[in-house]
């Protein structure tokens, strides 16, 4: 059975904006202010350094239920006992990524044009689980990400994928100030809006708050 997943409020982690502090001390924090879901992500970190992470920061969500992604690693997110992996459109093919994790692990995609999303539509159904929808706006944690969708474009998208029958999440430039304009997708995530928060649990609850009227898409 695969992994319950609530993408309401879902952090992707950066270690160095999380400094001085440690990415599980902020990831345990930032879920006691409301964060559903967690994906770590480092770029520059050896895949040894990623497994220890990974490993470290699912011992931080430890009976929170929270679900647990690691970013691009399948090998890290297999070996570190994590619920799922999320690709991006130049990294490894979603269906092979399907067959290398099993039936019960979670898989997201990104998708940030209509024609990613026309190919992860195509895919075979049960491949993918959710969509991470952006940038909705442009921003400096993930500069090669592209020009904004603007939250109609990333609503529009994410229509499409919930008549397809997959949950989505939008991604990009999102803080208190902006989250209640992004409708139309089931959660939204964020990195700097809670990684740099010198309180990274009242900067949660905040984004729940500010995000609580916008929720109109269904789980």
């Amino acid at each position: 059975m695969r992994t319950a997943f609530d993408p309401t409020l879902y952090l992707v982690t950066d270690t160095v904006l999380s400094r001085p502090r440690t990415v599980p001390d902020v990831v345990r924090a930032a879920v006691a202010g409301g964060v559903t879901a967690v994906q770590v992500r480092d770029k520059d970190a050896s895949r040894r350094e990623l497994y220890a992470l990974t490993r470290a920061v699912r011992e931080s969500l430890t009976g929170t239920g929270v679900a647990l992604f690691v970013n691009d690693a399948v090998d890290v997110a297999l070996l570190a006992g994590a619920d799922g992996v999320h690709v991006g459109q130049d990294d490894l093919p979603p269906a092979e990524v399907r067959a290398l994790i099993g039936p019960d692990r979670l898989l997201g995609l990104s998708a940030g044009s209509p024609a990613e999303m026309a190919a992860t539509l195509a895919l075979p159904p049960g491949t993918v689980d959710v969509v991470g929808i952006g940038p909705v706006w442009s921003t400096p944690t993930k500069p090669d990400a592209g020009t904004g969708l603007g939250p109609d474009g990333v609503a529009a998208l994410a229509a499409q994928a919930r008549a397809a029958g997959l949950r989505s999440v939008a991604i990009g430039g999102i803080d208190a100030t902006r989250v209640a304009a992004v409708t139309g997708v089931d959660g939204v995530c964020v990195v700097s809006a809670i990684c740099a928060a010198p309180d990274p649990a009242a900067a949660a609850r905040e984004l729940r708050s500010a995000l609580a009227p916008a929720a109109g898409a269904p789980a």
